[in-house]
């Protein structure tokens, strides 16, 4: 019987104002996941670390594996960050990894878990060619992703399915007492005749799987610039591609709520004003900029509503802050925003 062979892929370079994430603990903690499971001698694990794009690749197609774990950053559509030969950032766009993916015969690949911020663009995009696919809507703590990872893969090890070991991810999060349980997000749909998980696999004919792929809504579209990074798309998730130019925002007249109270509509100016720092901060570079500017568009859609959700924009807010936190001439901005959101009458507290 053939093991199903599962693909860990790290990518963690050196990114200012960042912190290293622990993606050794999260290899440790899978690699220990499976091998006390009940169906550890069905698993393969192999491990790739400090991946570059030609590494990407090359395991993918030395390997042939069901599951592709990737842990690392990610900037929305704009790419995942994978690593150059010197072990600085190298962004890989959505089109590339996705083209790569779509290479592979049909439900080859049964699932792949992208443990990375803002990865759900990507996983939109695989879950074409992959019947799985795990991806995440905002910024992931660092430890909340190490959980949901160990609580995914403790099931897949006791012979569950991955819609259900994606639920137990989740679950993990909550039981450790964090707050992200709601970021990690599923494209799943079932196929016929494919086998995705350690209980069947030993089966001639694996459950019934028969499902259309999720059809994606159309949206009006927007665009942000930041730097020489655009951002377009719509609503969320976004596009980028790479421009020239300073700070701009368009937006059709759907998107463009009206605001009737003064100090949100204060919040929203000081909101372009720290985005026009942030183009003109010397010590964010381009990538950082991109990152930034996903969340500070979610946050103006938020405070554009009639009535804002205080806890979305609360999350937001602390996601800024922590992102920007070693810019200290980027303080006093964000620190308006903050004061004048809270003046609204929506709680950030």
């Amino acid at each position: 019987m053939n093991p199903i062979r599962i693909l860990i892929l790290t990518a963690n370079p050196n990114i200012p104002g960042h912190s290293p994430l622990r993606v050794d603990a999260e290899v440790r903690l899978i690699e220990e996941a499976i091998q006390r499971s009940q169906y550890r001698d069905r698993f393969q694990v192999t491990t790739k670390l400090a991946i570059r794009p030609t590494d990407l690749r090359r395991s993918l197609l030395d390997h042939r594996p069901q599951i592709v774990h990737f842990s690392g950053h990610g900037t929305g559509e704009h790419g995942l960050v994978l690593e150059t030969d010197a072990g600085k950032q190298n962004i890989v766009s959505t089109e590339a990894i996705t083209g790569l993916f779509g290479t592979f015969e049909t439900g080859e690949i049964e699932c792949v878990l992208l443990n990375a911020c803002y990865s759900e663009m990507q996983a939109i995009a695989i879950h074409q060619f992959v019947d799985c696919v795990i991806g995440m809507n905002q910024p992931i703590g660092d430890k909340a992703a190490v959980q949901f990872a160990e609580g995914f893969y403790d099931t897949l090890g006791a012979g569950r399915l991955y819609d259900e070991a994606f639920k137990v991810g989740r679950s993990a999060i909550a039981l450790a007492g964090k707050s992200d349980t709601d970021i990690p997000v599923i494209k799943y749909r079932k196929r016929p005749g494919r086998l995705s998980s350690a209980e069947n696999a030993d089966a001639k004919e694996a459950e019934e799987r028969v499902s259309a792929p999720v059809p994606i809504a159309a949206a009006p579209s927007q665009s942000q610039s930041i730097g020489n990074v655009t951002i377009s798309g719509s609503n969320n998730p976004f596009n980028a591609v790479q421009a020239g130019g300073s700070v701009t925002i368009n937006q059709s007249p759907m998107q463009q709520a009206k605001v009737v109270n003064a100090e949100l509509q204060a919040a929203i100016t000081a909101l372009a004003q720290l985005k026009q720092a942030i183009a003109a901060n010397a010590d964010i570079d381009d990538t950082e900029k991109a990152m930034v500017a996903i969340p500070m568009q979610k946050l103006e859609t938020e405070l554009q509503k009639p009535q804002p959700n205080s806890a979305v924009v609360a999350k937001v807010i602390a996601t800024l802050k922590k992102t920007l936190e070693d810019v200290t001439a980027l303080t006093e901005p964000l620190t308006k925003v903050a004061t004048l959101v809270n003046k609204a009458g929506v709680s950030i507290s």
